[in-house]
């Protein structure tokens, strides 16, 4: 019976030995998902692409099965519920934000990593690298580096002999020549405040920039007020008047769509927009030019700016995967296929793809000096510039109106 005894407990040791040495548990990949929240849901295919890369990527190089829950909602709604989700603890592990407007707000409420040892961060051009540095320290990876104006038709333009207009009065000479000729100067689009509000930032930017440079420094001090740049509504008032019906119908990619097939000359709108209008049309001869602001050459200038970028959450609970994904998006062998396809600009020194026609036209007038760093306003001031320009068309807002409750709102911002 003590030798029967023995046996099995022998028996029972070498099984469990087995066992131990086989470890299957080892060749399991780790399963990791990650919640990504970006507001780019024009671009969804394909980031969505350039993420099962990273995917395989991470598989294959370190064993990793990454899960990606992606989240796109529309521009109007994203920046609400991306705070409501910071400020309730249930933080993306990756969110995109505008890197001028946003970042000191969301770094001082301790929202953003620190990227400064990044491996990204030696790759990022200098004038970008800038932009999205804060407190000495990187805090997000640039995505869009623009240099943008208002988007024009040229083929529209040429087919009338005209160039694109430097001051107010070649403005208004522009839209008498196209209305005489049955064109419609100017898209307008407002179903998304976010699109008339740009009207104003390209606006604010010229007669601020070269009018009023300590503006934004007065108002934050509690000692200006935007009854001092109210020339702002002298271009906004002209491209109200002489734009496409029934705005309020319209939507960012009706809008593309309308654009693409020349139903107005001219559109308020971004660089960003110009592969969806070539989606549709991929004949369309794309321009892109500073909005005039006054009869000072000087005020018709072309905003440069880095927008959304890339950010990590501190409380990620996958961070070095989270952090793994943000330096993928600038990968030397991959990214720039992805940011030549997205029409961005390049933002590192191994892009090397040819850019655009309307980025070079855009650069030409930043070459003759005639660009400004794109200001950085509250954003609570920005979205409200957005729904008041609505009301301003509607006309249930009049301008003195506009200016008291921008005023308020900034002095509200910073708790005056």
């Amino acid at each position: 019976m003590k030798k029967l005894i023995l046996l099995l407990t022998v028996s029972l040791m070498l099984v469990l030995s087995m066992v131990g040495c086989a470890k299957p548990a080892d060749d399991e990949p780790e399963k990791v998902t990650l919640k990504v929240f970006m507001t780019f849901p024009r671009f969804q295919d394909q980031f969505e692409a350039y993420f099962e890369q990273f995917k395989a990527k991470m598989l294959a190089e370190k064993n990793i099965d990454v899960t990606i829950d992606l989240e796109m909602p529309t521009s109007d709604q994203a920046m609400q519920i991306l705070k409501t989700r910071l400020s309730t603890n249930d933080a993306p592990d990756v969110f995109t934000l505008h890197a001028i407007a946003d970042i000191p707000d969301f770094y001082e409420a301790g929202y953003l990593s620190d990227l400064s040892g990044e491996p990204f961060v030696g790759e990022l051009l200098e004038n970008v690298k800038d932009i999205v540095t804060y407190d000495g320290k990187v805090v997000a990876l640039p995505l869009e580096s623009l240099a943008w104006g208002y988007l024009y038709n040229k083929d529209i333009f040429a087919k009338y002999d005209l160039d694109a207009p430097q001051t107010i009065t070649e403005m208004l000479n522009v839209v008498k020549v196209l209305k005489e000729n049955g064109e419609t100067p100017f898209l307008l689009a407002f179903q998304e405040s976010w699109i008339p509000q740009l009207m104003t930032a390209l606006a604010i930017g010229g007669v601020v920039t070269s009018e009023n440079p300590d503006f934004v420094d007065k108002m934050n001090a509690g000692e200006a007020s935007y009854e001092e740049i109210a020339k702002i509504f002298d271009i906004i008032d002209i491209i109200m008047a002489n734009g496409t019906d029934k705005p309020f119908e319209v939507g960012n990619a009706a809008a593309s769509a309308d654009f693409a097939a020349g139903k107005a000359a001219m559109w308020v709108q971004g660089t960003w927009q110009a592969q969806a209008i070539l989606d549709i049309n991929p004949n369309i001869n794309i321009g892109a030019a500073p909005l005039p602001v006054s009869d000072n050459i000087n005020g018709t200038l072309i905003n440069l700016s880095v927008s959304t970028s890339l950010a990590v959450s501190p409380t990620s609970k996958n961070k070095e995967v989270a952090l793994a994904l943000v330096n993928y998006v600038l990968d030397k062998q991959a990214s720039s296929a992805l940011f030549e396809e997205l029409k961005f600009n390049p933002v590192a020194k191994f892009h090397t793809y040819e850019t655009f026609p309307w980025s070079d036209e855009a650069m030409s007038y930043v070459a003759l000096g005639r660009g400004y760093r794109d200001l950085s306003l509250p954003g609570a001031v920005t979205g409200e510039q957005a729904k008041l320009l609505q009301s301003y068309y509607a006309k249930t807002v009049t301008k003195a109106e506009f200016i008291q409750t921008i005023d308020e709102v900034w002095a509200n911002s910073l708790g005056q």
